[in-house]
C-alpha cells in the first residue's frame, strides 16, 4: 500500500492591525488528505451453514472486504497494546478455538486476569451480552475495552489512535473501509468497527461430523447416536444428560445465563465470581454466567469462566454430579446416574461438534 501524502508545512498569519490591540490566525495543524484514494466498498460475504440464521449486522456497520481485512489487522497487530507486545489475538488463536487455552488469561507483562477468554466462534450470534456476563451488548462495544483495561492491553485509545494516524499503511486502510477523508478522522470508534466486522466474520464452516449427519451426508458411530440422544433427551431407554437445554442446536448456545452448580455458596452473595450479578445487581443472577458454544469445545480447554476443568470428561463428571446446591440453581442441574458408558458416548457426541474446517480457514489467520 501506498502512504498517504501529509501536508507538512503549519502556517502561522500575524496580521497587524492599527490600534493596540493585533489580530493573530492560528491555521489548524497538519491534515494528511486521503481523498486520492479510491473509496469502493465492496459487501462480505460470510459464508453461514444452511442451517444457522442469518448473521445479524447492524445498519451502521455492514460488513466489507476492506473493513474486514481492517478489522484483521488490528486483531492481530501489537500496536493497540502499551509496549507493542500483545494484540487481540493472543487471547483468541485459531488453533485454541479462538481461545488461548489459559486457566486465566494474562495480559502485557503478564498481568493475571479473572477468567478465562471465550471463543470468538459465533459471536456475531450472541445478542444477549459479551463476556461471561453479558456486560456488553455489542461487538463494537466490546472492542473498545481490552485496549484500555488495565490487565489486558494497558493502553489509552488517545495514543493508539496517534499511532494509527502516522502509521504507513493503516491511513489507507481506513479510508478503504470508511471512506475517510483524512487521517484526523482515524479514531477508536473506526478502529472498533473494524474489529467488530472482523470478529463478526468469524463462523463456523458447518463442516463438522455433526452437521455432515444432519446434511444426511455421513452418519453417527452407535456411540455417537447414543450421545446425541442422551445430550437431546431424546426419548427412549438412556438417561437424559439435559444438555440441549443450556446448548440447543444449531449455535450450541441459548445464549442465556446460568448457575450451573460449580460453587457452594451460603447465600447469593457468596460467588466469589458475582458474573451476571454485578452487572444486574439482582440478587438472583449473582453465580450466573453464559452458556458458552459446544462448536469446537475439543480445542477450548480449560473450561468453564474460571478454567477450573481441564478435560471434557471432568465436565461431564461435573453435571453427573449434580453440582452445588444454591436458591438459584438452574432446576435442570441434578444428578444424572450415567455410566461410565454413557459418559463416554456423551463424550464422543461432543467430539462431533468438531470442526478444523473453520479453525483452519485462512480468512481468519494472522495477515502479517
Amino acid at each position: 500500500m501506498r502512504i498517504p501524502t501529509l501536508i507538512s508545512i503549519a502556517t502561522l498569519i500575524f496580521i497587524i492591525g492599527c490600534g493596540a490591540d493585533d489580530d493573530v490566525i492560528d491555521f489548524m495543524p497538519p491534515v494528511g488528505d486521503l481523498t486520492d484514494i479510491p473509496y469502493n466498498p465492496m459487501p462480505y460475504n460470510v459464508e453461514v451453514p444452511i442451517q444457522f440464521p442469518p448473521i445479524p449486522v447492524p445498519p451502521n456497520n455492514a460488513l466489507t472486504e476492506a473493513g474486514v481485512s481492517l478489522g484483521r489487522h488490528l486483531f492481530y497487530d501489537p500496536i493497540l497494546s502499551v509496549d507493542s507486545s500483545m494484540a487481540c489475538a493472543a487471547c483468541h488463536l485459531p488453533v485454541g478455538g479462538f481461545t488461548d487455552n489459559q486457566k486465566i488469561s494474562f495480559g502485557v507483562g503478564g498481568a493475571t486476569g479473572t477468567r478465562s477468554s471465550m471463543s470468538l466462534i459465533n459471536s456475531a450470534f450472541y445478542l444477549n451480552g459479551l463476556f461471561w456476563d453479558g456486560r456488553i451488548q455489542s461487538l463494537e462495544e466490546q472492542a473498545l475495552l481490552p485496549v484500555e483495561d488495565d490487565v489486558e492491553l494497558m493502553h489509552q485509545w488517545g495514543d493508539v489512535e496517534i499511532d494509527l494516524q502516522n502509521h504507513d499503511e493503516y491511513p489507507t486502510m481506513f479510508r478503504q473501509a470508511f471512506g475517510i477523508e483524512n487521517v484526523s478522522q482515524i479514531s477508536k470508534e473506526l478502529a472498533a468497527k473494524a474489529l467488530a466486522q472482523f470478529e463478526r466474520s468469524i463462523v463456523s464452516a458447518g463442516n463438522s461430523k455433526y452437521d455432515r449427519v444432519i446434511a444426511l451426508d455421513e452418519f453417527f458411530t452407535d456411540a455417537e447416536q447414543n450421545g446425541f440422544d442422551m445430550f437431546f433427551d431424546a426419548p427412549g431407554d438412556l438417561p437424559d444428560a439435559e444438555c440441549g437445554h443450556c446448548h440447543n442446536a444449531p449455535l450450541f448456545t441459548t445464549n442465556e445465563y446460568f448457575n450451573n452448580g460449580l460453587d457452594a455458596v451460603v447465600s447469593l452473595f457468596d460467588f466469589e465470581d458475582p458474573g451476571l450479578g454485578a452487572v444486574t445487581g439482582n440478587e438472583f443472577d449473582y453465580g450466573k454466567f453464559r452458556a458458552p458454544t459446544l462448536r469446537n469445545i475439543e480445542f477450548t480447554a480449560p473450561y468453564m469462566h474460571d478454567g477450573r476443568f481441564e478435560t471434557l470428561e471432568e465436565v461431564i463428571e461435573h453435571y453427573n454430579s449434580g453440582g452445588h446446591t444454591a436458591d438459584n440453581l438452574d432446576p435442570l442441574i441434578q444428578p444424572l446416574q450415567l455410566t461410565e458408558e454413557n459418559k463416554a458416548d456423551l463424550l464422543a457426541f461432543l467430539l462431533t461438534l468438531s470442526d478444523t474446517t473453520t479453525l483452519q480457514n485462512p480468512a481468519y489467520q494472522n495477515p502479517f
